[in-house]
């Protein structure tokens, strides 16, 4: 039975809900989940308003740097080899070339340039390479992120040495539902990288995927999984399924968009603190959806026309959408970085280190 307008939920204020909390019961994410829409969707706006500007969206722009031929069997993905989809693979992006798009992102609005590999985990052999884009994208004075699979201690040691402020490693939907999405990698194995990265110094962008297939106690069930993570991952994304013919959950249901927005609005008021990224899936939504989740307390997207393989509104439509709701680009202070960006940009690759380019497709 949903909650009544007026009956609180945890007896007590907004005010006291925005505090950070990591003992979330799933049946507690649920009573929010039931709320009346109006009454979620205030709770949430005055908590968001607490801790950001509620005019302000970061924006960052997502490469993938290697795509396809990964041996991950995600049944929503069209890079795995086992689904069969028209998915070209690639070689592992040149150094230079990540660097341009990099450039471009920057002159775009972007903040932060997020890396994606298409790989269970990198080798030994492909750290030498990542490495270098990391220190060439922030010595021109972006935030770093990237999403390479799984990671060790050493490789997150090595990545966080390089200047990598932040690695996306998603949960991607409950535990309890996890291995109907997929079996080669457990729930405790993106845990572990986490935890990894965490150890390492770095910040975690850490969120799911919802539209599997899933219940709405799984969707509970994931964002107690995030929240109660301590400390809370400092990127949020929620994805919306993109479907891929070919894959297993290409014929799947259609998640109702108004269960969607309250998807946004929970994880605002569980994390109260993070960016919640309106993610994949947005070029699905038209601008009163979008409009909705920016209400709702997300306060991050992805500009550019393509996430890794999926597709992503065009940037002049963002920058249009924001001019209607008057919402401006986050900014970022590097401050005592500065120095930190000078001498990084003497690591810059250049012609002499043509050796660094080879296939990583297999």
């Amino acid at each position: 039975m949903p909650a009544s307008s007026t009956t609180p939920i945890f007896n007590n204020s907004p005010e006291q809900n925005a505090q950070l909390r990591h003992n979330w019961s799933i049946a507690e994410v649920q009573t929010l989940f039931d709320l009346p829409f109006s009454d979620l969707m205030f709770q949430a706006q005055t908590i968001h308003r607490q801790h950001f500007n509620a005019n302000e969206v970061q924006v960052s722009t997502l490469l993938s740097i290697k795509t396809g031929a990964c041996p991950e069997d995600c049944k929503y993905c069209s890079q795995s080899a086992r689904n069969k989809t028209d998915l070209e693979t690639e070689k592992l992006l040149e150094v230079e070339n990540v660097l341009a798009t990099a450039k471009a992102a920057k002159e775009q609005g972007s903040t932060r340039f997020c890396m994606g590999a298409a790989w269970r985990n990198p080798k030994a052999r492909d750290m030498p390479y990542v490495v270098e884009m990391v220190k060439g994208v922030k010595a021109l004075g972006l935030e770093t992120c990237m999403t390479l699979g799984m990671l060790s201690s050493d490789q997150a040691d090595e990545l966080q040495n390089a200047g990598l402020d932040y690695y996306n490693h998603n949960l991607d939907t409950s535990p309890e539902h996890y291995n109907q999405i997929i079996t080669t990698r457990t729930y405790q194995d993106r845990l572990d990288t986490i935890n990894n990265v965490r150890s390492a110094g770095m910040k975690v962008c850490s969120g799911g995927i919802v539209g599997l297939g899933e219940e709405s106690k799984d969707r509970a069930s994931l964002l107690a999984q995030l929240a109660n993570l301590s400390p809370q991952p400092e990127s949020v994304p929620i994805n919306m399924l993109v479907k891929v013919e070919g894959t297993p959950l290409s014929d799947v249901d259609d998640l109702d968009s108004f269960d969607f927005i309250r998807c946004i609005a929970v994880a605002r008021i569980m994390m109260p603190k993070s960016h919640v990224r309106l993610s994949a899936g947005r070029s699905a939504m038209n601008e009163q959806m979008q409009a909705m989740c920016f209400l709702a307390g997300a306060n991050s997207i992805f500009y550019g026309c393509k996430l890794l393989t999926a597709e992503n509104p065009e940037t002049n439509q963002d920058i249009a959408l924001f001019k209607k709701l008057g919402i401006n680009t986050e900014t970022i202070d590097f401050g005592d970085q500065q120095q930190q960006t000078t001498n990084l940009r003497t690591a810059l690759v250049n012609e002499e280190n043509k050796e660094l380019f080879y296939d990583a497709s297999v």
